[in-house]
Formats: structure tokens, sequence, C-alpha cells
């Protein structure tokens, strides 16, 4: 019975997060294009100037990549506590295809833009065509309406969700220069005293909240991504029964709607200011521009396939019975939509204002082509119902 209550509001959340989800990624699109407009248009330099302009000692755009951004990763968290605990991650036989998927999506793709940029001043790149963006994927995926199984909803959540993890990982392990150790110490301080409370079943929010944002601070000023503190803060709060009292369900709940309509929209403003010069064509010949676009456009719908079906040919997991090859592939491409952790990646991997313009851009027609391609083998391959 107490299982079976899990799953109900489990599937009530999941379902909450899918609506979200899809309606912000038809968003981000309009936020986009309004962005590119304004950038290209006669008020781009009080466009631009608006994103750059000094808020204390840091550039607005800074403050929403590193301090809005933590929000996002604070519900990615939470998303993949629930998943881990109650969700399609629960049952470790149900959890290796998208776990497998992810992997061959996070491999294949940093390793085709190795290959054009190994020992070269872009290798740092290789990080930008991992991950994909959830919102956006979910949202071509709303377009097709009932035909798509749920099976397919949840694999691809799933996905997404681990690859957004394997992101986490990456800019947390490979792009971080220098530590201060004292102030990372603080902020593992703070969390271990927040994981604490958590032992000691103190199921009130605020002193968890308080405390991510002093870890925040020491996290900020100690080398590593500041917005990592959002995953590992996610972990610390009570999960309780998973159910609609605990406050980790409360806090997931009530950020949806904010980050999905308010925090990813402003990134997407902020980030896709993106001047198109005349010589913007040229770039695509460009080596990191080759990896970036291989590597989201191919990369992704290979390695996901591939690594799905080397994981059911020996026999660690099963395909669901309303999917076959043909829709794996398709929703393959689905993952070659970076945008939001791409952006985010490219902003941390170079720091020549002029490669993260043409990276940006080289992540939007990507993320487009694949996209596209994505929705129609999907509309071809899915039933009518």
């Amino acid at each position: 019975m107490k299982t079976s209550i899990k799953r109900l509001y489990q599937s009530e959340l999941f379902k909450d997060f899918f609506e979200n989800e899809k309606s912000s990624g038809l968003v981000l699109i309009g936020c986009t294009l309004i962005s590119l407009l304004l950038a290209n248009s006669f008020f781009s330099s009080q466009y631009l100037h608006t994103w750059h302009m000094q808020i204390g000692t840091e550039s607005l755009e800074y403050w929403i990549n590193d301090g809005l951004m933590t929000i996002f990763f604070l519900l990615i968290g939470l998303e993949l506590e629930r998943e881990v605990y109650i969700g399609e991650l629960s049952n470790i036989k149900e959890a290796l295809l998208p776990i497998f998927a992810a992997l061959g999506g996070i491999l294949v793709p940093a390793g085709i833009y190795l290959m054009f940029n190994y020992g070269t001043a872009t290798q740092s790149g290789a990080g930008i065509p991992m991950a994909t963006d959830i919102a956006f994927a979910l949202g071509v995926l709303s377009l097709l309406g009932n035909r798509v199984p749920l099976s397919l909803k949840i694999f691809l959540t799933a996905l997404a969700v681990i690859d957004d993890l394997g992101a986490i990982l990456v800019i947390a392990f490979f792009y971080t220069s220098t530590i201060f150790w004292t102030n990372l110490a603080i902020a593992l301080g703070i969390l271990l005293f927040l994981f604490i409370l958590n032992r000691m079943k103190v199921h009130n929010l605020i002193p968890y909240l308080a405390g991510g944002v002093v870890m925040w601070y020491f996290m900020l000023n100690s080398g590593i991504h500041a917005t990592i503190t959002g995953v590992l803060l996610a972990f610390v709060i009570p999960f309780g029964d998973g159910t609609k009292n605990s406050i980790s369900y409360k806090l997931q709940h009530f950020l949806h709607k904010p980050v999905a309509f308010i925090i990813l929209p402003i990134f997407a403003l902020a980030n896709t200011a993106i001047v198109l010069s005349p010589d913007i064509v040229s770039a695509l010949n460009l080596d990191y521009s080759k990896g970036i676009m291989l590597g989201l456009i191919i990369g992704k719908p290979i390695g996901i396939a591939l690594f799905s079906f080397l994981a059911v040919a020996i026999g660690l997991c099963k395909l669901p019975k309303d999917l076959n090859w043909k829709t794996i592939i398709s929703v393959g491409f689905l993952g070659g939509i970076g945008f939001t952790m791409s952006i985010f990646v490219t902003l941390l991997a170079f720091t020549d204002h002029h490669i993260i313009n043409n990276a940006k851009f080289i992540i939007l027609i990507a993320s487009l082509i694949a996209g596209c391609i994505g929705f129609m083998l999907l509309k071809l391959n899915l039933k009518k119902k």
C-alpha cells in the first residue's frame, strides 16, 4: 500500500514536471528569438549593455549564471533524488537503460569533439555537446501529442536528468582551475552540518535553505563553480516518504514554475544575445564548431542508441514493450538539443568572447537541426492514437 501511494505521488509529480518542462521549452524558444532580434537591432548596444552592467563587483550576466542557475541545479538535484528513491532509477533493472543511454550520450559526443580539438586551445570544450536540455527536448516531444507512449516520456526525462548529472560532474572536476581550500572546507563543513540535521530528522526547510545560501557563498569563492551547491543541497534536504507532506516534494513542486518560466527564460535572454557578424558563417569550418555540431547532431543519437543496444544485448536490461529501436534512435536526436547546459558549459570552457559567441551560435544551429530531425523521425515512427 505504501509503495502504491509513493508511486501515485511520483506519477503526479512527474506529470507536473513534464507539463512545466514542455511549456518552458516553448517559452525558451520565444526568449531566444527575442534575444537574437534585439542583439542584432538598432537597440543592440543598449540591450547588450543591460546584461553587462555592474551589480556590485560583477555583471548582471554573472549573477544570473552563478546565482539564479544554482536554483535550477537545485531543482535538477531534487528531481534526481526523487528518481533514485521512488522513481525510474529506484529499480536498478529499469534504471540501467536510461543510465547506459546517458553514458553513451556523454562519451560519444565528447569523443567526437576531441577528434577535432585534442591538443588544441579549444579542447576544453569537450563538455559542450555532452548535455541534453530537458525543457527543449520535452517541449519538442509534447508537439507529438498523445501518440507519445508514457514509457518514452519517462525514458527521455530520466536520460536527460542523468545527462545533466554527468554535465554537473564534468563541471565540478574539469572546469575548476584554482581551488581555495579554506573556502571549500567551510562549504563542505556546512554540507556536513546539513546532513547531520537530515539524519536528526529535522524537517523544517528554513535551516537547509539558510545553510544553502551560506554554502553557496563559500563555494563561489572556492574556485569550484557555485552552481554545484544546488545539487549538493538537494541531497541533504530530507526526502522522507516522498509524498506531498515531505519538504523535498514541497520544495520541488514550488520550484517548478519559477525555474521553468522565470529563471531559464532569463538565462536564455542573457546568454543568447549573439551578434551575428558577417563572418559568423565561416565559423562553421572551425574545429570547435565541427566538434559541437557533429557531437550534438551525430554523436548524441549514436551514443544513446549504441549504448542502449549494448545494455539490452548483454542482458542487463530490457527495452519497454511499447518502444522499439527506431523510437530510441529518434529520441536520441532530441538528446542532441543541448541549449541551456551546452551554453552553460561554453561559458566555463572558453574565455575568448569571440569563441564563446560563435560556440553559442553553433549550439543553437545544432540543437535546431537535431530537434527537427528527432521530431520528424518520431512523427514517422509513432502511431497515431
